[in-house]
């Protein structure tokens, strides 16, 4: 299954994570009396916590406040806009702009997905250095690129990537800016996690390849690194079906309206994450606990 992210700039190209696997699987809400009788809004939910948050909280308020069932579809980004293209997906919450070309032809050319607007929430790939306080607090100068070289010692010449069937183009960025580092992985995201929060409860510094938002970064401090521009940030945005957009009522509108802060996506990855809920139990303690929030969106889905 591919994981992807966001594109790279000049000389770098697109950045990808990709993972082995092409599965596709489906996740059912279960809803109760009428609304189990309507076709399901089928939401592409990606692998990252941050996506999953996204779908799990507009499902649940699509299921239990607007009564209207939900399948969340597990799929790549390449899949997801297959299927917003073919009609097997309605929704896709949170795109990276990684895959242009797939948007240009689904949206432009063919007009089978529509722009649903942005999620409210600004993403960004770099270079974080977490468990450095005291290296960077003495030495600021340890987080511009043209001054990695002389700490690679404190780094352990190491850029810490998360699993290794994830690919990214570091290894072309260590070569252009003449770096004396080597990348290497942890063995997947749960173990690149793990080794941040041990480096800063530790203070022994690791350089790594991150992203935010992410729900650790509420928890350790993560410092980034200066670099050229290969990681611009970007605007996260949704998209729709376009025959969804335009005859799925109430549904539709929601989505539309659907629009949150990294804050509260992170307080729903995190409740999955250290608390062990599932996506539906988080998502149910984070609508209980925003009323505002979630009666502004379904007051845009009625207007």
């Amino acid at each position: 299954m591919r994981r992807i992210r966001q594109p790279l700039l000049a000389g770098v190209g697109i950045l990808s994570l990709l993972a082995t696997s092409g599965c596709v699987f489906v996740d059912r809400l279960s809803g109760g009396g009428a609304a189990e009788e309507a076709d399901p809004v089928r939401i592409a939910v990606p692998e990252w916590p941050g996506g999953v948050a996204n779908a799990a909280v507009a499902a649940y308020v699509l299921e239990y406040e607007l009564g209207v069932p939900v399948e969340k579809v597990y799929v790549s980004q390449d899949e997801a806009w297959e299927g917003l293209g073919s009609g097997d997906i309605e929704a896709v919450l949170e795109d990276w702009g990684a895959l242009p070309d797939a948007r240009r032809l689904y949206v432009e050319g063919r007009e089978t997905a529509v722009d649903a607007g942005p999620l409210g929430i600004t993403g960004h790939v770099g270079w974080y250095v977490a468990g450095g306080d005291d290296l960077t607090a003495e030495h600021p100068e340890a987080l511009d690129w043209r001054h990695l070289n002389d700490y690679a010692d404190e780094f352990g010449g190491e850029l810490l990537h998360a699993d290794p069937a994830y690919t990214t183009r570091d290894d072309a960025i260590i070569a252009d800016l003449g770096l004396d580092y080597r990348t290497v992985t942890a063995g997947s995201e749960e173990a690149l996690v793990d080794r941040l929060a041990d480096a800063g409860t530790s203070g022994r510094p690791v350089l790594a390849y991150f992203w935010e938002p992410h729900w650790l970064a509420g928890e350790v401090d993560l410092a980034e690194v200066r670099l050229p521009d290969y990681y611009p940030s970007i605007e996260l945005r949704k998209y729709l079906n376009a025959e969804f957009a335009e005859d799925g009522g109430e549904a539709a509108a929601f989505l539309r309206a659907f629009s949150w802060s990294e804050e509260d996506q992170n307080a729903v990855a995190a409740l999955m994450e250290h608390d062990h809920l599932s996506p539906t139990a988080a998502a149910e303690r984070w609508v209980d606990g925003h009323p505002d929030e979630v009666a502004a969106w379904l007051d845009a889905a009625r207007a």
